[in-house]
C-alpha cells in the first residue's frame, strides 16, 4: 500500500472521524511477528491535524470494508461511547458455501476463545461462551453458493466467521473456519459493506457504504448478486 491508494480509500471525512475502505489481507495493527499493517500508513491521513488518526475498532486481516478512524481524542471518545452503547449498525456481505432453506434468520450461539497452544488460538461455539447474536438475510443463492448480508448484534472476535461455520455455511476463503477444499490462495470473502454512525446530536446518523472488493466479484456474480446490485 502507498499514500495514494490509502487516500483514495476514504469513504467519509469530517472534523472528528475518517472512514476508509480497508483492503483485505492487511492487518489493522502490527502483530507479534511484525510486518506490514495499516497503522504504519495512517500518518499520511493527518490533513493538517497534529496527530495521525487512530482505528476506533478493528477488522480481521482478511476482512475488507468500512473502518472508522478517530481523528482526535474527541472523535475517539464519541465513537467509543456509541460502540459501548451498541448504537452503531454494521452490515457485512459474505459469500458462503451451501444454500439456505430460510432466507432470513438469527444465529444465537455463544462463543469462547480456544487456546490449545500458547501462541495459537481461535474462537469456538460453546454453551459456556459469551452470548453472541448475528442476524442474516440471503441476497442471492445458486447451487451451493450464497451471497448473504450479516448484521452482528454483538461484537465478539471472529463472530460472523464462527457463526457461519456453526450453521454449516462457512465463508468462502476462510482459512481458519472454512472448508479445507477452498484454494489456499483464495482471500476470504467477507466485507464490511455498510455502517451507520449516530455521531452528532440532533443530526441524522451518518450512513456509509463500501463497494465490494475485486476479489469477491467473481463469486458474487456466481450467486447472481450483481444482477441486483
Amino acid at each position: 500500500m502507498h499514500y495514494d491508494s490509502l487516500k483514495s480509500s476514504i469513504l467519509y471525512q469530517d472534523d472528528l472521524i475518517i472512514v476508509i475502505n480497508k483492503p483485505a489481507s492487511m492487518p489493522v495493527h502490527s502483530g507479534t511477528g511484525g510486518g506490514e499493517n495499516l497503522e504504519q500508513y495512517l500518518g499520511e491521513l493527518c490533513f493538517g491535524l497534529p496527530d495521525k488518526p487512530i482505528p476506533a475498532h478493528r477488522l480481521d486481516r482478511d476482512t475488507s470494508g468500512c473502518l472508522i478512524l478517530g481523528r482526535n481524542k474527541e472523535g475517539l471518545r464519541r465513537i467509543g461511547k456509541i460502540f459501548m452503547a451498541r448504537r452503531i449498525t454494521k452490515t457485512y456481505l459474505a459469500v458462503v458455501h451451501g444454500s439456505f432453506d430460510k432466507i432470513e434468520g438469527r444465529i444465537d450461539i455463544n462463543l469462547r476463545k480456544q487456546s490449545p497452544l500458547k501462541h495459537r488460538w481461535w474462537m469456538e461455539a460453546h454453551p459456556e461462551g459469551q452470548p453472541s447474536v448475528t442476524d442474516y438475510r440471503v441476497i442471492n443463492q445458486k447451487e451451493n453458493l450464497a451471497a448473504v448480508e450479516f448484521y452482528p448484534r454483538t461484537g465478539r472476535t471472529h463472530q460472523i466467521r464462527v457463526h457461519c461455520k456453526a450453521i454449516g455455511h462457512p465463508i468462502v476463503g476462510d482459512k481458519i473456519y472454512g472448508f479445507e477444499q477452498d484454494p489456499e490462495n483464495l482471500t476470504m470473502h467477507l466485507h464490511a459493506l455498510a455502517i451507520t454512525i449516530p455521531l452528532y446530536h440532533n443530526q441524522s446518523p451518518i450512513e456509509i457504504s463500501a463497494p465490494p472488493p475485486a476479489h469477491m466479484l467473481g463469486k458474487l456474480q456466481e450467486c447472481g448478486y450483481c444482477e441486483h446490485a
